[in-house]
């Protein structure tokens, strides 16, 4: 079974990435043999689309409400068919993977769409292309367009698997507002070397790029009466931080893992600023205070900070519970902290509440009350035995995020990349503020913090036939309170977009789907049941109708012989 052709055509439209990945395969054998299309995406990605033709006959993917598929496939699989398509890989990726029966000498040609809105982390947008086609392909081709009104800024690409010769069939073409990056290698130039017909082609491709900002108050785009904001302001103050890690040394994070937290807090403890405070919770069974209190980022505290770590030792239960409350506790009695500055909290845990209160119901409720909304709590997860749906829905509950650590090699990496996203809060309390009567289905347009690096997006329709869109903004900095304003001529920005011959159609209100999809699915999380269910009714309204597989809604992948098979989305909670 050969893949003579395999073309990864990717467009990016202002942030909103749409990619179609299509493979063509050849049975030159003289019986039938088993195809197969393999693909890993992006987990923030949505699969809008798959088909596959044989010998010219198409059988689409059909997208459905998860319930209701689930039904029609448990009586196919009752006829023993196999099961689901789409499984988690690894931190950033998902896997879609089906097979098929090709006729001796038949063709097969699959093809998968997905998009997805590229979020801004760390001053950069980045695109990831896995490359794994596990043999030499006779047509082989990425092809990466993007198109930024505001400006490109700047445009790199990296891959895993780059040599000299393959870097020769990379062409990069950029001007102003647009870029075209092209992959074409060549049968000789994807081969390990001249004997085996091994490839090279194994890998990530990445393109990352950021745009150019002018605007004080963002940037709006508009397409078809949906509009698009983007708002990242630059070069302000920080606040100052008043940061408490609270860290779990019970028994199962003995070895690589207490190594890694280690090392990660050594290089984080370097980051803290000087009009920082911070301090450490460690906890098994027992919750041990470092101090009694916050103490100021000075080289020495620092320095004394950095050899408690060293002696960290992993071994007991796990009170995640007392441990948290003591951090809130801190935080509440602590004086002399600077008036304008953002307090947060840094859980680390790799496994369930074993010791004092277990409930993680009881856990989430203590702390939330605890904390009233007036620190950021952020809960990293490290590996596979930790509740992750428990620590999201506290970190959502209580302003800030949740993220899985994974048990790889990198781990104390991730540990840091994840305090520099956090490590530079520059706005508090944004509010960006839009005219009441004339704007529909606004996306979440309120923000607690605005982190240095990233980017606030907010969305809507814009309802009657406006002239002007006005833009108001309010935000606490660090020295003062801001209100920035903006007015976008609706028919000029209209304009933009008309002629741009890669432009796929609605973009904007796919974009505005896509985002809404994805707050009311963050939302759902820490709602309460009556409003969960009506989160989750919106959508999966938007799912079906915008034909995104979401967590709500299964792909129905026909094949010949009237078999069924199912692509659910993965969620990180599982």
């Amino acid at each position: 079974v050969e893949i003579y052709s395999l073309h990864v055509d990717c467009k990016v439209t202002s942030r909103f990435a749409h990619t179609v990945i299509t493979s063509r395969i050849v049975n030159r054998a003289n019986e039938s043999r088993e195809a197969t299309f393999e693909v890993e995406l992006p987990k923030t990605a949505f699969i809008t689309n798959f088909s596959m033709s044989i010998d010219g006959v198409v059988y689409p993917g059909i997208i459905k409400e998860k319930a209701a598929a689930q039904n029609e496939y448990d009586l196919a699989v009752s006829q023993g068919q196999s099961a689901g398509l789409v499984k988690i890989t690894d931190r950033k990726l998902e896997q879609f993977h089906v097979s098929v029966s090709v006729a001796a000498a038949s063709k097969v040609t699959f093809e998968l769409t997905y998009e997805e809105l590229l979020k801004r982390q760390l001053g950069k947008y980045e695109l990831l292309i896995k490359v794994q086609p596990k043999q030499l392909v006779k047509h082989f081709q990425i092809d990466v367009h993007i198109f930024e009104p505001q400006g490109i800024h700047f445009l790199e690409t990296d891959s895993t698997f780059m040599t000299n010769e393959l870097s020769e069939a990379l062409t990069k073409e950029q001007n102003e507002t647009k870029a075209h990056i092209l992959f074409k290698p060549t049968l000789d130039q994807q081969k390990k070397n001249s004997e085996l017909d091994e490839t090279l082609l194994n890998g990530d491709f990445v393109v990352r790029y950021d745009v150019k900002r002018e605007a004080t108050a963002g940037d709006i785009q508009i397409v078809n009466g949906y509009f698009v904001h983007y708002f990242a302001p630059q070069e302000m103050p920080a606040f100052p931080k008043n940061v408490i890690f609270v860290i779990d040394r019970s028994g199962s994070m003995t070895g690589r893992k207490i190594e890694q937290t280690r090392d990660a807090l050594l290089k984080i403890l370097q980051d803290l600023r000087q009009e920082d405070h911070f301090s450490f919770i460690t906890f098994n069974h027992k919750v041990v205070e470092w101090k009694s209190s916050l103490l100021p980022a000075t080289e020495e505290n620092v320095a004394s900070a950095a050899a408690l770590v060293q002696t960290l030792a992993a071994r007991g239960g796990t009170d995640i519970s007392g441990a948290l409350l003591a951090a809130v506790g801190m935080l509440d009695k602590a004086e002399g902290l600077p008036e304008r500055s953002v307090s947060m909290i840094i859980l680390l845990t790799d496994g369930q509440p074993t010791s004092g209160e277990r409930n993680v119901e009881v856990i989430q409720e203590n702390v939330q009350k605890a904390i009233n909304g007036k620190y950021a709590l952020f809960c990293l997860g490290f590996g596979f035995d930790v509740s992750y749906k428990f620590l999201e829905k506290m970190a959502l509950s209580n302003g800030g995020i949740a993220r899985r650590i994974y048990e790889n090699a990198d781990a104390a990496l991730q540990l840091q990349g994840f305090y520099q996203e956090v490590a530079t809060p520059i706005l508090m309390q944004i509010e960006m503020q839009y005219p009441e009567n004339s704007i529909e289905g606004l996306t979440k347009n309120n923000f607690k913090m605005f982190f240095e690096g990233s980017e606030i997006i907010v969305s809507g329709k814009i309802s009657n036939e406006l002239d002007l869109l006005p833009v108001e903004i309010k935000a606490q900095s660090h020295m003062s309170n801001l209100t920035l304003k903006e007015e976008a001529n609706v028919k000029e920005k209209e304009q933009v977009f008309q002629n741009q011959r890669y432009i796929f159609g609605n973009f904007i209100e796919r974009l505005w789907a896509y985002l809404t999809i994805q707050q009311l699915l963050e939302k759902a999380i820490s709602a309460q049941e009556e409003e969960q269910k009506a989160l989750e009714a919106q959508a999966l309204d938007l799912s079906l109708q915008y034909s995104f597989v979401t967590p709500l809604t299964s792909m129905v992948v026909t094949k010949p012989q009237q078999q069924e098979e199912l692509a659910n989305k993965p969620t990180e909670a599982g």
